[in-house]
């Protein structure tokens, strides 16, 4: 399969306006004219799961029938993974279990599911984690550094043809002290900093790295409403030319088209929002 590879990091509650403040490393390629940027509305409920399952499938929760973090079932095909396995290409996710749930097996066995190495399922090599028993104190989450480190592992080991790399920890967090909080902001720039140490080791690897959310945070600590703090996240194609910032917002439904369209495989027709970019920016594309 000779295409183009993609890496989709998802940086879980991460909200617009606290992105463009404290991701200094994202936004200097932005400003640099090596990224471009857009403000993504995400779908409705702003919850998780329906947003994981609407990134992948391009379709809104109320299509796809995940409208709750509660319902433990996968996600319908077709989706990002299916097609590229489909294709006859490698996948592969550093993400919380929610992602090996949808995409892999349900229900998630605490065990046999928590790694996968050359696996049958749309997820081909999965590193999953869980936040079982975690409280404000302690939130159980799996250091950033580890994170990225992990997902080049893979890349070093496997050459997925699509990655996803999951953090959840600007979510936990964030539920614990709040969108106001120093904490949560201090979060948020810690995995920028992380991804200044690994993008470039990604894109040196060939892969095009693309950097969003599935909704944000209020300040008190909540999202699944309709509060523009919970919906607007950000969307960065690390793309290493025409950069800037892309005024309006688009549809968190166009994120899934983008993947495919990216590494030249087919839109299936559930997908129906425009691509945002292909391999070559569109002239008409105006920042």
């Amino acid at each position: 399969m000779d295409r183009q590879k993609v890496v989709l990091v998802m940086i879980d509650a991460l909200g617009d306006a606290v992105a463009r403040a404290q991701c200094g490393y994202l936004m200097s390629l932005v400003e640099a004219g090596q990224a471009r940027l857009w403000s993504m509305q995400s779908v409705l409920p702003s919850l998780s799961m329906p947003a994981y399952a609407s990134l992948h499938t391009g379709t809104s929760p109320a299509e796809h029938g995940r409208v709750s973090n509660d319902l433990e079932a996968m996600a319908p095909a077709p989706n990002v993974f299916s097609v590229v396995r489909e294709a006859g290409g490698t996948t592969a996710a550093v993400a919380e279990r929610l992602y090996a749930l949808l995409f892999n097996a349900a229900p998630f066995d605490d065990v046999e599911h928590l790694e996968v190495t050359d696996g049958p399922g749309w997820v081909t090599h999965g590193r999953f984690y869980t936040e079982v028993r975690h409280t404000r104190f302690n939130p159980s989450m799996p250091g950033d550094h580890d994170i990225c480190n992990s997902a080049s592992l893979l890349i070093r080991r496997h050459r997925p043809d699509y990655l996803l790399v999951h953090s959840a920890a600007a979510d936990s967090v964030g539920h614990a002290f709040g969108a106001d909080s120093f904490e949560y902001r201090h979060q948020i720039w810690n995995m920028d900093n992380e991804l200044a140490l690994a993008i470039p080791v990604w894109r040196a690897a060939g892969y095009r790295v693309l950097v969003t959310s599935d909704h944000g945070m209020s300040a008190e600590g909540r999202h699944g409403g309709a509060e523009e703090g919970m919906r607007q996240v950000p969307f960065w194609d690390i793309c290493g030319g025409h950069g800037g910032e892309v005024e309006g917002a688009v549809s968190q439904l166009a994120v899934a088209p983008t993947i495919l369209d990216l590494m030249g495989l087919p839109i299936p027709p559930e997908m129906r929002e425009a691509p945002l970019v292909s391999r070559t920016y569109p002239a008409t594309l105006a920042v």
